[in-house]
């Protein structure tokens, strides 16, 4: 089964977490890296803005991927948010099975 990542920016660890344990305990996903610590720098509505980030990185079915989105789309605090599938090209075989396996029905 092809797998992805998704990587999703969120405001906070604390929402990235809730993000994240949510796509797991829903078999969305098999597993949610966080990284906090992120700096953006981004144009809004006509003006470039600083923020700190969190990324949060969800290991996923390419077939889950727009269940995925939706449930990334319901429990984020942004109005848009970061949320965009990249397609695994090539992995360990047992790695790609695990993803394969946690994210089963």
């Amino acid at each position: 089964m092809p797998a992805a990542f998704v990587y999703i920016t969120a405001a906070s660890p604390e929402e990235a977490e809730r993000i994240g344990r949510a796509l797991v305990e829903a078999r969305l996903a098999a597993c949610a890296n966080i990284l906090p610590g992120m700096r953006s720098i981004y144009r809004w509505k006509g003006a470039v803005e600083t923020a700190e980030e969190t990324v949060l990185i969800a290991k996923t079915r390419m077939e889950k991927a727009e269940a995925l989105l939706a449930k990334v789309r319901e429990l984020h605090a942004y109005e848009v948010p970061c949320a965009v599938v990249l397609p695994i090209a090539a992995g360990l075989p047992d790695f790609l099975g695990w993803i394969d396996d946690e994210t089963a029905p």
